[in-house]
């Protein structure tokens, strides 16, 4: 693995652990979390309001979006940043250091590409830049999150994970509201440039960074390949062309959104198929399944175009199946009968935190004003946030990984169980005080924890490519429950109301005010009581899908200490 796995008897003091957050490595972590923040928020978020600002419509600023699809299918091109040095810089500052290095420079030059750009007049030239600073901040990413992995021990994972988390909110603050105020005071071509300037906090955190681990290069394998450049190049064609299309197809369906595929078949002479795709794709509630689809038939299209050949063993073929096939076979090799088990608890770990995907909507049925909830969940709610995420890492160094992962399995799910208090309380601004705050902290706590156990599954070799992997398939599940959580609500509301199954919950509203689910009847067609038996219908189910992820971390948690120990005794010395 990336990092010795620690002891899981092991148990550090409370003073120890809290010296992991002060450590050279973790306030580098702070400056590379920022750098990995901005970009992203530059061109996914605010970049929307300078479009805006200069009276594009907003279906054209909704295609500026794509820009980021790069992040979903980021652990496409991870093989290449795991196998390929970086000229001159790689002897000097290490494996990591020098790919992160090139990316940060590939980035400020994306953001003053922008910043010198008008969309009024260039409107193609800002998307393909914005794209530019997709492809490079996704590589940045990647980079980082190998770094981080191979430069701590797995008892600091969480440490370094916290920091991260904390950078990119930090970004995520800067980049919302300095590029607004200095286009409010100058111009938007000053606040980009004043953007790409700001890069340099992730600059100096390189250069700051300590070497990681000697880096080791898995070799491919292709004795008794001799190369044939000119029979060779055609191969290559084809396979790289099929590789970008089923890439296009799987980050259409992880980023949700099938308007490059929509204006790939316009291209073609086919724009009425490619507006009932993008219709099918962003439909409600059935849309995430077309989404799923296009993950499975672009994850097809890249398998058929990484398998050798059949009968032809070729050095394309070779390099390609090894490439994406390797740490796939390195990780089911070293964790066996296993992998499957930990691959479910990725995947479901974090679910009911997805399926919170309606929260806004039940604030206001249940009666909070908007300035209300904006203060509690933008203000109180990223405290608490921030909180949980220290108390994540803090847990990791303290108690050990497996531990944590353990306890974040529990306080996810059960601290949705105060929103199903909060939905019978109704609009009381303490009640959501207390709601939201230990739901972000949990949640907080959960995800720092899943990042350094993903972290701690890793190999040096594979490191990038199997955490990409690993980060890109956690939310898959969440999406498809996540699109059935407002038919949830409503169907248990109207069972209430039809005397059905959920028609004694109603009793437990009798109290509350009479303002909360005041619009109930006008909204859902539904009694206020029934909305809100609805609602609490739906937060116990939140709760209760987490019970499987529950169960998989006791499981896990029992097996992975012993197969971890058999991997050791197999490893040289």
């Amino acid at each position: 693995m990336s990092a010795k796995p620690a002891d899981p008897r092991r148990k550090t003091s409370a003073l120890s652990a809290l010296a992991v957050f002060a450590e050279r490595r973790t306030i580098v972590m702070l400056a590379l979390g920022f750098s990995s923040g901005l970009p992203f928020l530059l061109i996914f978020d605010t970049l929307s309001a300078w479009l805006r600002d200069a009276g594009l419509s907003l279906e054209v600023i909704a295609i500026f979006s794509l820009a980021t699809l790069a992040y979903s299918a980021k652990f496409l091109w991870a093989p290449l940043v795991d196998r390929t040095s970086i000229p001159g810089l790689t002897k000097w500052l290490g494996h990591r250091r020098s790919w992160m290095l090139v990316c940060q420079a590939l980035i400020v030059l994306g953001l003053w590409l922008v910043s010198g750009t008008d969309p009024k007049t260039a409107l193609g030239a800002m998307a393909l830049f914005a794209v530019f600073v997709g492809f490079a901040g996704a590589t940045q990413d990647i980079v980082v999150d190998a770094w981080r992995i191979e430069a701590a021990t797995v008892e600091k994972q969480g440490a370094m994970a916290a920091a991260y988390q904390w950078g990119y909110r930090i970004a995520y603050v800067v980049a919302g509201a300095v590029p607004l105020v200095l286009a409010e005071q100058f111009n938007w071509h000053i606040s980009y440039a004043v953007m790409a300037a700001m890069m340099a906090i992730g600059v100096l955190g390189v250069l700051g960074a300590p070497r990681e681990a000697a880096h080791q290069v898995r070799p491919v394998h292709v004795e008794g390949l001799p190369s044939r450049p000119a029979l060779e190049a055609p191969e290559w064609v084809v396979r790289l062309a099929l590789f970008i299309l089923g890439a296009v197809i799987l980050g259409s369906g992880l980023a949700a959104d099938a308007s490059l595929l929509s204006a790939g078949l316009a291209g073609l002479g086919q724009g009425a198929a490619g507006e009932a795709l993008k219709a099918a794709w962003s439909a409600k509630p059935w849309g995430v399944f077309y989404q799923l689809g296009g993950f499975l038939a672009g994850l097809a299209i890249i398998v058929v175009a990484a398998l050798p050949a059949p009968g032809l063993r070729t050095r394309p073929g070779a390099y390609l199946s090894a490439a994406l096939g390797d740490p796939l076979r390195d990780f089911f090799t070293r964790y066996g009968g296993i992998a499957g088990l930990i691959l479910a608890l990725i995947c479901l770990y974090r679910l009911t935190d997805f399926v919170l995907n309606i929260m806004n909507p039940f604030y206001l049925d249940i009666g909070f004003t908007k300035v209300e909830i904006a203060e509690v969940r933008k203000v109180f709610g990223t405290v608490a946030t921030m909180a949980g995420i220290f108390a994540g890492g803090f847990a990791v160094a303290r108690w050990g990984l497996m531990r944590s992962l353990v306890v974040g399995a529990f306080l996810a799910p059960v601290s949705h169980l105060a929103f199903a208090w909060l939905a019978v309380v109704g609009p009381d601004l303490n009640a959501l005080l207390i709601a939201i705050g230990i739901e972000n902290a949990a949640s907080a706590f959960a995800g720092t924890v899943l990042i350094a156990y993903m972290s701690s599954l890793t190999r040096v070799g594979f490191t990038a490519t199997q955490y990409a992997l690993f980060s890109s398939l956690y939310s898959l599940p969440g999406k498809l429950l996540a699109s059935q959580s407002g038919r949830i609500v409503e169907a248990s509301a109207h069972s209430a109301d039809s005397g059905g199954l959920f028609a004694g919950l109603k009793g437990l509203f009798a109290a509350t005010p009479p303002e909360a689910y005041a619009h109930a009847l006008e909204k859902s067609q539904v009694s206020p009581q029934a909305l809100g038996a609805g609602y609490l219908v739906f937060f116990v189910y939140s709760a209760g899908i987490g019970f499987l992820a529950i169960v998989l971390v006791l499981i896990v948690a029992a097996r992975q200490p012993a197969r971890a120990a058999a991997i050791e005794k197999r490893a040289p010395a």
